[in-house]
């Protein structure tokens, strides 16, 4: 079992305590210090004075080296496998992450292009192709860093470390699911869109929670979120994100929550939810979802 990995009488709670205080801090931190200004203004100013790809690169970087942090931490420190991190399996499943990217970047890809045909005047044509391609480059290279670390960190590290505490499987998926979605409070589509936004963000949160519990591993979710994250950031940009690149597309509509936040939560998610399971013949939903965990065991696994 995932979780159950970890689940040793070496198990120190304390050694686990410093990753997510100190990542905690940092996210009240930034939303103290950004609650009261436009976010927005900031972001533009940022790419006025820097560039595009460098205001990109000075916005995902510290995420993106707070992986190898992560590593580091979980190598030395707790002297547990990034194997044993990532999967109950015998080795981490490839075949597992590209399946997943592939799915939600071809329903990323035919949204887009829906929402285009269905409303073409909300966007721009916005291809130049020496920034994009130069963009591209800096995406393919930080992104899935970015995206990683969110995915180890919260549905590795959190998820393994809150469970063996709580000897639950309920309780992590929880904490981590709301916790993710929280940690994008302070994102500039918050501002413009309301508090609604939360829902897509949280809902998310409990979909890659649940696809990790059910397939014992870390796979799906770091496809999907890689997915996510850099196809998104490759169609369509616009000036009220959090990310704003040289994409092939930019809306220019007036931002509000509408069938795009509520849909991916209520009719998608669900549907990939069946689709996996079909696929990775997941059974017992219940007690991987909510049961408890057993009494550790002697030694970490290698």
């Amino acid at each position: 079992m995932y979780i159950q990995q970890i689940n040793n009488k070496k198990f120190d709670l304390f050694l686990y305590l410093p990753i997510p205080l100190c990542f905690l801090g940092l996210i009240i931190f930034n939303y103290i210090t950004t609650k009261d200004i436009n976010v927005e203004e900031v972001l533009q100013t940022l790419i006025e004075q820097m560039g595009t790809n460098v205001a990109f690169v000075l916005l995902i970087a510290p995420l993106s080296i707070g992986l190898f942090c992560l590593f580091f931490w979980v190598k030395f420190v707790h002297q547990q496998t990034i194997r044993s991190l990532t999967t109950a399996r015998p080795k981490i499943d490839w075949k597992r992450i590209f399946f997943s990217f592939t799915v939600w970047a071809l329903i990323t890809i035919g949204s887009t292009l829906l929402f285009f045909y269905l409303s073409p005047d909300d966007f721009v044509w916005n291809f130049k192709p020496i920034p994009f391609f130069s963009f591209l480059l800096l995406a393919l290279i930080l992104i899935p860093l970015q995206t990683s670390f969110e995915e180890y960190l919260f549905r590795g590290y959190l998820m393994q470390g809150i469970g063996v505490a709580t000897k639950s499987r309920l309780i992590p998926l929880l904490i981590t699911s709301i916790a993710f979605g929280l940690m994008h409070i302070a994102n500039p589509e918050v501002g413009k869109m309301g508090p609604v936004i939360m829902i897509y963000y949280i809902g998310t949160g409990f979909f890659l929670g649940i696809i990790t519990l059910m397939d014992e591993g870390l796979e799906l979710a770091l496809g999907f979120h890689a997915a996510n994250n850099l196809v998104g950031a490759l169609l369509v940009t616009a000036d009220w994100t959090a990310f704003q690149t040289h994409s092939i597309f930019k809306d220019i509509s007036e931002p509000s929550a509408g069938v795009d936040v509520l849909l991916p939560v209520v009719v998608i998610f669900p549907i990939l939810l069946v689709i996996f399971g079909k696929k990775y013949g997941w059974t017992n939903w219940k007690e991987k979802l909510t049961g408890k965990l057993p009494e550790p065991t002697d030694v970490l696994p290698n």
